[in-house]
């Protein structure tokens, strides 16, 4: 271990949909097999080199985002380490989904009070958030979800209109309820539903791709939209498109992270957790069980972010 680097013991480790993009191979084409996976986890410090020291302790709580998370023990720089007041799963929601939905609404949503936010896969692990920091720059926010329990869910943090899209056509409900159209997308789903969130762009509406999940297991990673009149739709609204990757806003990273701790001690934020406790085969406990949890995700049963607890082992030679 480097000088400047812990090792931490994970409690917690979280579930994110891009984790079978980069299972895939589909972020680094160079990486074969086999090769660590997992984005986050959160922990205690078990071993410090000597320079860490200085900014940490043995037992401290810590969170961090690295690729290869997907383990009992990792050795992280203490750059890449975030102290933690407590080991609770709840601060694990933040790390990426959370990130992900501050930094790109801040970015690129320019919210400010009256405006209306269409969020796709609003239960989910960063749909939460979204829905949440909107409403907290007073905006209008509709959330599209796939039960009645996670429309409960939705309205329980705010949500002014839910949209179950497997009993509501999604479509007709934004053209009869927001003539107008929405100002600003807040998009994780892709394929049909990025082509009628496209279509209910308001004039100089903003559509932010966080992700696009419907695609993700097919094999090349991608579900075709109809894209040949991007261009024509764009220009007729003086509307636009864009991208955020988490990785690209790292400078602003720590800040945001600290605001939303902040947010989430003062009682300002809700991090819901999903355990898998409702899962057919229970609570998502051990490594052994990450699979039935990607799984779970891709069923579109969880509300909140999906977490995995890792209980220590008392065999444990570390």
């Amino acid at each position: 271990m480097h000088e400047w680097g812990l090792k931490g013991r994970k409690r917690f480790v979280g579930i994110n949909a891009s984790d079978i993009n980069y299972s895939a191979g589909r972020y680094d084409a160079s990486v074969k097999p086999p090769f660590d996976i997992g984005f986050e986890g959160v922990g205690e410090v078990v071993a410090l080199g000597l320079s860490a020291s200085a900014d940490f302790t043995v037992g401290q709580a810590v969170a961090y985002v690295k690729a290869g998370s997907f383990a009992e023990y990792t050795v992280v720089s203490a750059r890449q380490a975030v102290p933690l007041p407590s080991v609770k799963p709840e601060f694990l929601t933040l790390m990426v989904s959370g990130a992900t939905a501050y930094l790109s609404l801040k970015e690129l949503g320019d919210l400010s009070e009256g405006k209306k936010v269409l969020v796709t896969a609003a239960a989910g692990g960063t749909g939460q958030f979204a829905v949440q920091l909107a409403k907290k720059a007073k905006c209008h926010v509709i959330g599209t979800c796939s039960s009645d329990e996670k429309g409960g869910f939705l309205k329980s943090i705010g949500c002014d209109r839910t949209i179950n899209y497997k009993t509501e056509n999604v479509e007709s409900v934004l053209r009869k309820d927001y003539p107008e159209g929405v100002d600003v997308v807040y998009e994780s789903v892709g394929g049909k539903m990025f082509d009628l969130a496209l279509n209910a762009l308001a004039i100089k509406g903003c559509l932010i791709v966080i992700g696009f999940i419907a695609g993700y297991q097919n094999p090349t990673g991608f579900q075709p939209v109809k894209a040949e009149l991007l261009p024509a739709k764009l220009l007729k609204k003086s509307a636009s498109v864009r991208g955020f990757f988490l990785n690209h806003y790292l400078s602003d990273y720590k800040m945001a992270l600290q605001h939303l701790l902040k947010m989430y001690e003062r009682g300002d934020l809700v991090c819901e957790v999903d355990f898998g406790d409702m899962s057919p085969e229970g609570k998502f406990t051990g490594l052994e069980s990450v699979f039935r949890a990607v799984d779970y995700m891709y069923m579109g049963k969880n509300i909140g972010k999906i977490v995995v607890e890792l209980p220590h082992s008392v065999n444990s030679k570390l």
